[in-house]
């Protein structure tokens, strides 16, 4: 009850489509009746000049407006509605003639009727013997097959050298001639039989050649539904399916196929000839009427558990696509079985003559142009859908080949399938009849569409040939261990922001390409395009300048990447270059991004080689050329070292006295090092020259203060005149020497902490 409403919108849709052949129908008996007329009406002179007037005024008058009655009943659902009444009263009045024919039959009341109960009888028991002869020979056929049959599935399942798909094509094509070979040896050992063993010697009757052509074409479909459900033997099954549903299916179609195919090819012509013409249309109608309701109830009778299979399969798939598609299909798949057996019901109904042929040739035509694109689909999977892995030595030259072919080649099985999607429902739909492919390619607008499709194909090939071979290009030259080594810092800026730069161009260029190649017309684009960037221009000066002066920095290798730079202030790592700024990374980790605009100096501390200057101080009273000795011993321990010894560049350069500070004489070196090494050199050479100066005892003065007392006129200091307070505490906590209350120094006695003190003379050095 479900599906009731779902066929009925099929069976108007099925209608609707073959409005046109089935109103053609009817009319041909009228036609006969119409043209004996018009031959009377030209005989007679008479007639045939009151003809020739009545054409002539009928062309000379003015063509009436249709009424809306008229309009009305040319209108579709008008058509649609007079197409479905005659196909019920033909199929009441065929009902009405079956049953009318019976009754005759029963009662004897058919006058004209050929029957003869005797010949019946024994033309039904030749036919049952041609039957029998041509059914026991095809098994018997079939029975010595088997071991071939046997033998090719196996091949199928456990051969080697070719790819899955590929080596079940050819083993399924294999039995699927040998099946057809048993078929015609079976259908010419039953004509065999039939015109030599039975009946009239040399004479094929009628009866058995009906039997035998519907023979060979239903175990004809038969053996294709093999190919496709194929329950003995594993590697003979195109569905991949098991064999108890491979057995259901088969054995389901089978049924379906010898109800319609015999009772349409046989059992009717044989009421026709022998009963009635009446009768034998009932009977057809009725068989497709019973195979039609057989036919939904076993569609509707496995939806779910159908539905079940495929969504439990979809979940097994790796792509996404074929995931979505199959979880699509496991949804709706009971509604294109309805739709195909709808079209089968309502072509029967309104061809009678030509509606076996139709759909058995469109059945056909379906079948295979799924089939075909399923296969071809699975065979792309297996060939290219899988991960593609190049060879070590590839891999080794071209890190970032095998990531990119594995992110394209997806993406191109997904374009590839979608086409093969459309092509399949191209042949379907022109194989029922709702779409005529060959007139439509044959068409400009079919022609052209192709044509751009495959234009388009053709450059997006091109365009990602030539980034791939580019890109890999590049990246050859990066590699250290292909091309010509190391590059170098400048080597490897350049070569990364043209390889940007170059993704830009094919995109820019591919997406112009194409869309000129699909009729779309470019010119006003790039003329909005130079215009809007003209407005960008004028108001994004900034950009503009940070543009200009990136790209004149580069060309003149100011900095790479890894460079140790000062730029706009910022003393840091360059770690990231593009056209418009630079990303520094400073000694505290903080990531800067200098702008180039802002940029008026670059300092670069890593070209050729680096300077450590280092500025030392001794005291006064040591000697400078013991302090110089021992800073030449702490460079030679320092190149000596295995550390820092590859850094140095030259030995070291000693400037001498560069300052008499306040306190200390300063003599200043330099050591030359690779560059970016200055650094670390520096501070290992600072190491040793503290531990040789200890070493030698050579004092680093520190910061100190002298005090100055001045001279006289004669040039003699006066004796500086120092009082060291001294304080004792007493028991109780007061400051010793001084009276307690009450008491008093003894009168004359001088205080001895007032007395000069006779070593202090002229300065001295206060810390």
């Amino acid at each position: 009850m479900r599906a009731l409403p779902l066929m009925l919108g099929w069976l108007l849709i099925a209608l609707l489509a073959l409005a046109g052949p089935a109103q053609a129908q009817p009319a041909d008996a009228g036609n006969q009746t119409a043209n004996a007329t018009l031959a009377d009406l030209l005989e007679n002179e008479e007639t045939r000049q009151q003809l020739i007037e009545q054409l002539r005024g009928m062309a000379e008058a003015p063509a009436a407006e249709p009424t809306p009655e008229e309009a009305a009943s040319a209108s579709l659902p008008r058509q649609l509605a007079e197409l479905t009444s005659r196909v019920a009263s033909d199929i009441g009045s065929q009902f009405g003639s079956a049953v009318e024919a019976v009754g005759d039959l029963l009662t004897g009341g058919l006058e004209d009727s050929t029957f003869d109960t005797a010949a019946f009888t024994s033309a039904t028991i030749n036919l049952g013997l041609v039957i029998l002869a041509t059914i026991v020979l095809f098994m018997a056929f079939r029975r010595l097959a088997k071991p071939l049959f046997t033998g090719i599935s196996q091949w199928s399942l456990n051969g080697a050298g070719l790819t899955p798909v590929l080596r079940l094509v050819i083993c399924v094509a294999l039995a699927a001639l040998v099946d057809v070979l048993v078929v015609a040896l079976a259908y010419v050992g039953g004509n065999l039989v039939a015109t030599f063993a039975i009946g009239e010697t040399g004479e094929l009757s009628t009866r058995a050649s009906l039997f035998l052509n519907a023979f060979l074409v239903i175990e004809l479909l038969k053996a294709a539904l093999r190919v496709l459900f194929s329950s003995r033997y594993e590697g003979l099954r195109l569905l991949p399916i098991t064999a108890a549903e491979a057995s259901y299916w088969n054995r389901w179609i089978a049924r379906l196929i010898g109800l319609v195919g015999y009772g349409l090819m046989v059992v009717v012509p044989l009421i026709n000839v022998y009963i009635a013409p009446a009768l034998g249309q009932g009977v057809g109608t009725l068989i497709m009427f019973g195979a039609f309701f057989y036919a939904v109830a076993v569609v509707m009778k496995n939806r779910l558990r159908l539905r079940d299979a495929i969504n439990e399969k979809a979940n097994r798939a790796t792509m996404a696509a074929s995931r979505v598609s199959l979880q699509l299909f496991a949804r709706t798949w009971h509604l294109f079985a309805l739709a195909y057996f709808v079209m089968v019901l309502v072509v029967t109904l309104t061809r009678p003559v030509d509606a076996l042929p139709f759909v058995l040739f469109a059945t056909l035509k379906t079948i295979a142009a799924v089939v075909v694109g399923l296969l071809l689909s699975s065979f792309l999977t297996q060939t290219i859908g899988r991960r593609i892995s190049l060879s070590e030595d590839l891999r080794r030259k071209l890190p970032m080949l095998e990531p990119r072919l594995n992110s394209y080649v997806p993406n191109a099985l997904r374009v590839i399938r979608t086409v093969i999607l459309i092509l399949v429902a191209m042949l379907v739909l022109s194989a029922w009849g709702a779409f005529d492919l060959a007139g439509w390619y044959a068409s400009e607008a079919g022609r052209g569409l192709v044509g751009k499709v495959i234009s388009v194909a053709t450059i997006l090939l091109i365009a990602i040939g030539a980034w791939l071979g580019l890109a890999s290009m590049i990246e050859h030259k990066l590699n250290p261990e292909t091309g010509a080594g190391e590059p170098d810092a400048r080597a490897k800026t350049l070569l990364t922001l043209f390889r940007n730069a170059l993704a830009i161009a094919l995109i820019t260029m591919t997406a112009m390409i194409v869309l000129a190649e699909i009729g779309i017309n470019i010119g006003p684009l790039i003329a909005g395009a130079g215009v809007l960037g003209l407005a960008i221009g004028f108001g994004a000066q900034k950009l503009v300048q940070d543009i200009i002066t990136g790209v004149f920095i580069q060309v003149e290798n100011a900095m790479n990447t890894g460079d140790v730079v000062t730029v706009g202030g910022v003393t840091g790592t360059a770690e990231r270059l593009s056209i418009r700024s630079v990303g520094i990374r400073d000694l505290n980790g903080t990531y800067h991004i200098v702008p180039f605009s802002s940029v008026d100096t670059v300092s670069n501390y890593m070209r050729e080689f680096g300077y450590h200057v280092g500025e030392y101080g001794i005291a006064y009273r040591e000697s400078i050329d013991d302090a110089i000795v021992a800073l030449r011993e702490a460079f030679d321990e320092l190149a000596g070292d295995e550390d820092h010894k590859m850094n140095i560049l030259a030995p070291l350069e000693v400037a001498g006295v560069v300052a008499l500070a306040d306190s200390s004489v300063n003599i200043r070196v330099r050591i030359k090092t690779t560059p970016g090494t200055q650094w670390s050199t520096g501070r290992a050479f600072n190491r040793l020259v503290k531990l040789h100066f200890d070493t030698k005892g050579i004092e680093i003065p520190f910061p100190h203060t002298t005090l100055y007392f001045g001279v006289g006129k004669e040039g003699e200091a006066p004796p500086a005149n120092l009082r060291v307070m001294q304080q004792n505490f007493d028991i109780d906590g007061r400051p010793g020497g001084q009276p307690r209350s009450g008491e008093s120094s003894r009168a004359g006695e001088e205080d001895p902490r007032s007395k000069p003190n006779p070593e202090f003379k002229g300065d001295f050095d206060e810390d």
